[in-house]
């Protein structure tokens, strides 16, 4: 795959999560910013692959991460962070999302699976309900520990203030 076969728009991943459970396969969703990617994201979407055949990622647009974040995030522009995670192995597609929260896009997804970090409670994972109630799971996956692109932006700014 190339990286620009795993950045898709939203009806084209429609279609490939179509096409991938016409063949059986298992489709894993998380979402998120993955601003500054650093190892904690690497480990956390590798394991979120290892649940299933397929692992798409709903990404943030640079509206959204400012929103959500504040004016001075992101650091990297959309297409940039699309294109570093559509390049990790672990990962099989990327979609933008321009919502504050991916509850629209999972509904229109419907993945079998849906994944967030241990800092979540189930009940609050934005899709959750969507997908029980779909007959999919919601599964969240231990985070590894003391990494954070808040944290590294921090620490840049501490060393260099």
């Amino acid at each position: 795959m190339t990286i620009s076969n795993a950045l898709m728009s939203r009806a084209e991943t429609v279609d490939r999560i179509r096409q991938w459970h016409l063949s059986g396969k298992k489709v894993v969703f998380s979402n998120g910013c993955f601003d500054i990617l650093h190892a904690g994201h690497v480990e956390y979407l590798t394991e979120a692959r290892k649940l299933g055949d397929a692992l798409v990622i709903g990404l943030n647009s640079d509206a959204s991460v400012r929103r959500i974040k504040g004016s001075n995030r992101p650091v990297c522009s959309e297409a940039d962070r699309a294109t570093v995670l559509a390049a990790l192995r672990s990962v099989d597609a990327v979609t933008l999302f321009d919502e504050d929260t991916p509850e629209t896009l999972i509904g229109t997804l419907l993945p079998d699976i849906l994944v967030k970090g241990a800092d979540w409670e189930v009940e609050r994972i934005a899709g959750a309900k969507t997908v029980l109630a779909h007959g999919g799971q919601v599964l969240t996956l231990e985070l590894l520990k003391g990494r954070s692109t808040t944290g590294i932006i921090e620490k840049i700014i501490q060393r260099y203030s």
